[in-house]
């Protein structure tokens, strides 16, 4: 190619060449017609689309490596795009995309958006980075979490106060709102092509192709260390009773109280300044403060301050001790299974490498669900 285009043009067609690795089907084998384990790209397309494909190759495109191509990485990135569009479809039932919109980055006043913002700076700056360096794969999973951890899982969600008819964050919320999924889809545009165009056109009268759109460029300027540390606070508290509750078996539309042992400046502002959207994602009925913890309260620490859900009366301690040790008790027996089938050095080598590597990976689930009944034991222990 270097020689024809200088023989014809007279001009060097490219002065950078990147060599990915052999991509190998799902066990790690290369793939061969005759082993029939041959993976046929337009088969994927037809099933997953071509955006999944492209982007799960994009995440094992790791320097140096041979990637396997399993089928259900590509099946979760077509739910990575379904997760795209979804949001976009909540962004348009709110109104987000008829509001007017004003050239450049929106202002914003609510810690949320204040939060979104520098996060959005934060992923731009990360994808720079990884690009510049050759980490295609860097890029491609630091978009993933971006765009789902962030913006769909929890942006969204924080977001549907705010949204609601006479909220006065309202127009605010609407134009960061669309400002950010315009982010979204001009950062993975050259991963996944086909969804963000079509997205691009839909939602707005764009004046060219996303291809054409300004990269991403936001230094620091829309860094707000401030809102970070009080909406990550509050993500951090969020999380830590979703997991009590996840253990202790909590119904999941029930809503439990909480309380409060110790909290210093900081903690208290981001709990006044997030209390709804909190008690609204975690199912917190109210909040109280104590100097000790009510018997049968289970901790929830977070940064700067301690609080703990009292399910003494919520729950059964006896009845979920029970289930707990019957569920834990069965899968020690499986996990001695398949730990019996490795250690045995016949099945180690006669069986097929997949079959091994497969093994292995159930003992590595299991042993990681046995450590989270044991948790969940030890904390029905403490309200015993």
């Amino acid at each position: 190619m270097m020689m024809m285009q200088l023989a014809v043009v007279g001009q060097v067609p490219f002065r950078t060449v990147y060599l990915h690795g052999l991509v190998r089907d799902e066990h790690g084998d290369k793939m061969s017609k005759t082993r029939g384990n041959v993976i046929d790209p337009l088969t994927v397309i037809d099933e997953f689309g071509a955006d999944a494909l492209r982007f799960t190759l994009a995440q094992l495109a790791v320097l140096g490596g041979s990637p396997k191509l399993p089928p259900d990485k590509i099946k979760g990135n077509r739910n990575f795009g379904t997760k795209l569009w979804n949001a976009h479809r909540f962004a348009e039932m709110n109104g987000v995309f008829d509001a007017p919109r004003a050239p450049g980055v929106p202002p914003a006043t609510a810690t949320v958006n204040r939060w979104l913002k520098t996060e959005v700076a934060r992923a731009a700056a990360e994808v720079d980075a990884a690009l510049k360096g050759w980490r295609i794969d860097a890029a491609a999973n630091a978009l993933y979490a971006f765009v789902w951890g962030v913006v769909c899982d929890w942006y969204v969600e924080f977001a549907k106060p705010l949204l609601a008819e006479g909220a006065p964050e309202r127009a605010e919320t609407q134009a960061v709102m669309a400002w950010v999924l315009d982010q979204c889809l001009i950062l993975l545009h050259p991963f996944t092509p086909f969804i963000t165009e079509e997205l691009w056109q839909s939602t707005a009268a764009r004046s060219g192709l996303l291809a054409h759109a300004p990269w991403p460029d936001h230094g620091t300027g829309l860094d707000d260390p401030e809102a970070a540390a009080e909406m990550r606070w509050a993500i951090a508290l969020i999380e830590g009773v979703r997991s009590v509750r996840a253990q202790m078996n909590v119904p999941v539309g029930l809503q439990v109280p909480l309380v409060m042992l110790e909290a210093d400046a900081a903690a208290r502002r981001a709990w006044d300044n997030n209390a709804v959207l909190i008690q609204r994602l975690a199912r917190i009925a109210g909040m109280t403060e104590a100097a000790q913890a009510p018997k049968g309260a289970l901790s929830v620490p977070v940064p700067g301050a301690t609080f703990v859900l009292p399910l003494a009366e919520v729950i059964d301690v006896a009845a979920e001790s029970a289930r707990v040790s019957r569920a834990r008790d069965k899968l020690l027996k499986e996990i001695a299974g398949i730990q019996g089938r490795l250690d045995n050095p016949k099945f180690a080598q006669s069986a097929p490498a997949a079959v091994v590597a497969e093994a292995r990976a159930n003992l590595a689930l299991r042993q990681e669900e046995e450590a989270q009944l044991r948790a969940a034991l030890a904390r029905l222990a403490e309200m015993g």
